[in-house]
């Protein structure tokens, strides 16, 4: 199933999303594979959340954007971009394919889910957390 593409920005071929969570960076073992230096092993993660894509930097050197704001979490509604460092794409997929009704979901964590995390977590370096996150299906 075809879960939706991210579209490079000034031109390449659009990556298929294949599957509902991919893990993207510069890794060979990653579903997305971002060959380049600035991108890092395990950058961030993408999960289909309620018929919508959630990205999850993974304390990424360089930093995850959509719309050129800077996330740790945030629902990338279609159209949105989304940047892996310093490369941009398009998000393009539809939430009601997809299986989402009524309002999307928030678009980034409630200050209780925040709290409720552990201080290493909320930083994005509890690196146990970060391997169960990545047990990717």
């Amino acid at each position: 199933m075809n879960y939706g593409e991210l579209i490079p920005v000034g031109g390449g071929d659009p990556i298929p999303l294949l599957k509902p969570k991919l893990l993207v960076g510069r890794r060979e073992s990653c579903d997305i594979r971002l060959r380049f230096p600035n991108v890092s092993a395990h950058h961030c993660l993408l999960s289909l959340e309620h018929g919508y894509w959630f990205v999850k930097d993974l304390g990424s050197r360089n930093g995850t954007k959509v719309n050129g704001q800077r996330v740790v979490r945030k629902r990338v509604d279609p159209g949105s971009e989304i940047a892996f460092a310093k490369h941009r794409y398009q998000l393009q997929y539809s939430p009601t394919d997809l299986g989402a009704v009524g309002p999307p979901p928030p678009d980034e964590e409630t200050m209780a889910e925040i709290l409720g995390r552990s201080l290493l977590d909320r930083a994005g370096l509890d690196r146990r957390k970060q391997m169960e996150e990545l047990d990717l299906e």
